[in-house]
């Protein structure tokens, strides 16, 4: 009996899902919000609350992060990582400065504490990869002289993670000063080691995972990873890292391959895993939070644009390119979220969870318009500013030089 429901509630979750991914679809929307709004509706003091398959649905969670870090590494050659670190590492420090500082002082300003300061920082700080890629196609803008500074930001906020979870994996689990800078160690130095062996034996690598058949070549990039997340969170560094670091050190073809097998699962558990966040958050907390939630997104919005800008002057681009850069980073969605995961788990603040769900509810929203509109309102406001006055002596009549 108990396996039906389970069967019955999954197989509710999973085909709702699909609803709303055809919904947002039809009105070129980001799945993201709707996917945490159910899980909002079926969770803990929602309509409806699931209890058999939450487990089920945990475990479905928990590879969905894995996945997500995963197809993130694929996108990028660890030669493409250093190239992108040397070039734009200067924008990747004014995007940090920007986007953590006012997230730490939010949660400080509430009397969170510390550690949430730091969770919270990165909740405001790392836009979402997802929601822009697929903004930036809408828009037809993949092409554009300014989508390369776009991602460049995004890759040295990728790369900034995996120095950071490991931090914040430490923090939540309570490890004392020697315990945090040990794990922080083994990650950096775990970090360095795929990067090295990536770039010297990467093709040695593919070639060992390659195979003709998708079925052998899905099983064993799959396995691989699992089995790499689950040894590194043995050692307290964070599955998602090592997730993420697979993904580096996997090239050429096999990464291309990889890729498309691995995407349909993706979506798929990662869209389990927003409905998981969800379901661990009480609808009743929200709108305690609801106003620091907005102002807080209002003043990241700003900051993310003004990162934008800034980085886009740095390389060259004309002023409508710099306001396009702003805009289209603003939006915020998985990574934050897989942040604010860790400290849910860990019990750390109550109030952080529902925090975070409205806050990338309102960017995930926001994201897309400024995106659209940043540019084309920057624009008319800066010709407005510019535009010059109708002289005053034109509309008088002049006697002896006095106007009349």
């Amino acid at each position: 009996m108990h396996s039906a429901v389970l069967l019955i509630e999954f197989g509710s979750i999973i085909l709702g899902l699909g609803l709303l991914g055809r919904f947002a679809a039809r009105f070129r929307l980001s799945p993201i919000p709707l996917y945490l709004l159910a899980g909002l509706a079926f969770g803990e003091g929602g309509l409806l609350p699931l209890g058999a398959s939450e487990e089920f649905v945990s475990i479905g969670a928990e590879i969905g992060v894995i996945l997500l870090l995963l197809m993130l590494g694929l996108e990028y050659s660890a030669g493409d990582l250093v190239t992108n670190l040397k070039a734009h590492y200067p924008s990747g420090l004014v995007d940090g400065a920007l986007n953590a500082l006012p997230g730490a002082a939010a949660a400080l300003f509430l009397g969170w504490g510390p550690v949430a300061a730091v969770v919270l920082a990165g909740v405001t700080w790392i836009s979402s990869s997802g929601v822009i890629a697929k903004v930036l196609g809408d828009l037809g803008r993949v092409g554009n002289r300014e989508t390369p500074v776009i991602l460049s930001v995004l890759v040295l906020e990728d790369l900034a993670m995996a120095v950071y979870l490991p931090i914040v994996t430490a923090l939540v689990a309570g490890a004392g000063l020697l315990a945090g800078s040990l794990t922080l160690a083994i990650a950096l130095g775990a970090a360095g080691l795929v990067l090295f062996v990536a770039v010297r034996y990467g093709r040695l690598i593919s070639r060992f995972v390659s195979s003709d058949d998708p079925e052998k070549l899905l099983l064993v990039v799959l396995g691989l990873t699992i089995l790499v997340a689950g040894v590194a969170q043995q050692l307290q560094v964070s599955a998602a890292v090592g997730a993420f670091l697979v993904g580096i050190a996997l090239s050429g073809e096999v990464a291309e391959g990889a890729h498309t097998l691995l995407s349909p699962l993706r979506d798929l558990f990662a869209a389990v895993f927003f409905v998981f966040f969800g379901l661990h958050t009480d609808p009743a907390s929200i709108p305690p939070v609801l106003l620091p939630a907005l102002a807080l997104a209002l003043v990241t919005a700003a900051t993310k644009i003004a990162t934008g800008y800034w980085a886009a002057r740095r390389a060259g681009i004309s002023p409508k390119g710099r306001w396009r850069t702003g805009g289209a980073l603003v939006a915020r969605g998985e990574f934050s979220i897989v942040i604010a995961g860790l400290a849910v788990s860990a019990g750390i603040e109550s109030s952080l969870g529902p925090l975070a769900t409205a806050y990338v509810l309102i960017l995930v929203i926001l994201g897309p318009l400024t995106a659209r509109y940043t540019e084309p309102l920057a624009t008319r406001l800066t010709a407005r500013r510019e535009s010059p006055k109708t002289p005053e002596s034109a509309s008088r009549v002049t006697v002896g030089g006095d106007g009349v």
